[in-house]
């Protein structure tokens, strides 16, 4: 294991690696493919939690409360055109790194054996740093400590690397004389690197055109429960927040499904996977187990049909009674007869809030694969004790709750 400074590069022996960056605060990690003019090619290379299969080979993890956000690089699968990935950390408050250390951890993805750490010190003003970039010289890959600070957070980040960032429109003005001709954003500011030997990522020069328009990811940001109901997309994430608080009462998350039209009675089966910090398979909930981990989790029982209206199998979680090491959950629905999801229609999860029955997040599965499995959507507690859901929708080849365990715990 070797201790980086900044400026200073170690060769990786081994073709996958994870990058963990840990904090004693939270932290928003992301990765950001690049080409040979240190730009993305477009917002698909800008991998981070609400999009975690961005560019090809690169992949980002959530700690699930219990560990650090990291993101994994398979050089192996990273497209011939990308000359380093970048990855970069902020403060979840938003706030600065004054007084905070993070500290980046590279391992073997694989044997999990660490390859390097790096702890860029004297923080100040940044909110947001391009922590490590694993890179490519010579054929050879290799990763290099950076520790570059910027003064504008994550948005600084992505958009001097060329990744469009949605902004709020700004009010309207009184009607003002033509004016002329629009020249080229300025490039975010740069707050002064962690340490003299730091690399400077150099922005777009001043003759540089403004990117063409395209349709991005949505900017990072934590989605909550403050404005009602929630419709997630696949890959999206909302906190189980409201008015400030946790969401620690209980919740029911109810799963529907049809049989494809024309088609015959379909017998689904629901579950949750539980996990622990790292991704240990806890207990499992389904038709055969109705009630686990002492009551905090109990399954509505098997429906072998499909028909019907409302919800098909439903499964309520006491989320203040789970234990510590309850910090993941992943909800399937898989198909023991072997019938295939194209053959389903109108597939859906939804949350409600079991006491009063009022619906707080839906999603709503588009399209099927002929596959026997789904990881419709996962819950991963967070350090400060709040859980997010994100939407799945990945469909696998499991015909039993047991089946789908592994893949479960891939999707953490």
């Amino acid at each position: 294991m070797t201790a980086m400074t900044p400026g200073s590069n170690v060769p990786l022996s081994v073709p996958r690696v994870t990058v963990e960056v840990a904090a004693p605060v939270r932290l928003d990690v992301s990765g950001l493919l690049l080409t040979a003019d240190g730009k993305v090619r477009s917002d698909e290379d800008f991998v981070f939690y609400n999009q975690p299969q961005g560019g090809p080979g690169v992949t980002h993890r959530a700690g699930g409360g219990a560990g650090p956000d990291s993101i994994t690089v398979d050089t192996a699968a990273v497209p011939a055109g990308i000359e380093k990935i970048v990855v970069t950390a902020s403060l979840d408050s938003g706030g600065p790194f004054a007084g905070t250390t993070p500290t980046a951890t590279v391992r073997g993805a694989d044997d999990g054996a660490v390859i390097a750490t790096f702890a860029p010190t004297g923080l100040g003003p940044e909110t947001a740093l391009v922590v490590v970039e694993v890179y490519r010289r010579g054929g050879a890959w290799k990763v290099r400590a950076v520790g570059q600070g910027y003064a504008d957070g994550l948005a600084g980040i992505a958009t001097d690397f060329g990744v469009t960032v949605e902004e709020s429109p700004a009010p309207a003005a009184a009607a003002q004389p033509p004016a002329a001709p629009a020249q080229p954003p300025a490039p975010p500011q740069v707050a002064p690197p962690a340490g003299p030997a730091a690399t400077h990522l150099p922005p777009p020069p001043p003759s540089s055109p403004p990117a063409p328009p395209a349709a991005p990811p949505a900017a990072p940001g934590r989605i909550n429960l403050d404005k009602g109901r929630v419709n997630l997309r696949k890959n999206e994430t909302v906190s189980l927040v409201k008015a400030g608080k946790p969401l620690l009462s209980s919740v029911r998350m109810g799963l529907g499904w049809e049989p494809a039209f024309g088609g015959r009675d379909i017998d689904l089966d629901a579950s949750v996977i539980v996990y622990g910090p790292q991704r240990n398979h806890l207990e499992t909930c389904y038709f055969g187990r109705l009630t686990i981990l002492n009551g905090a989790i109990q399954h509505s029982g098997d429906n072998l049909t499909g028909h019907g209206s409302g919800d098909d199998e439903s499964i309520t979680v006491h989320l203040g009674g789970l234990p510590p090491e309850a910090t993941g959950l992943v909800f399937t629905v898989n198909s023991y007869s072997g019938q295939k999801f194209n053959k389903v229609a109108k597939a859906y999860c939804r949350l409600l809030d079991a006491s009063s029955g009022e619906e707080l997040v839906r999603f709503d599965l588009t399209g099927g694969e002929a596959r026997t499995g789904v990881l419709m959507a996962k819950f991963v507690k967070q350090y400060s004790g709040e859980w997010e859901m994100t939407a799945l929708g990945t469909f696998v080849d499991a015909r039993t709750a047991r089946s789908l365990v592994k893949p479960g715990a891939a999707a953490l």
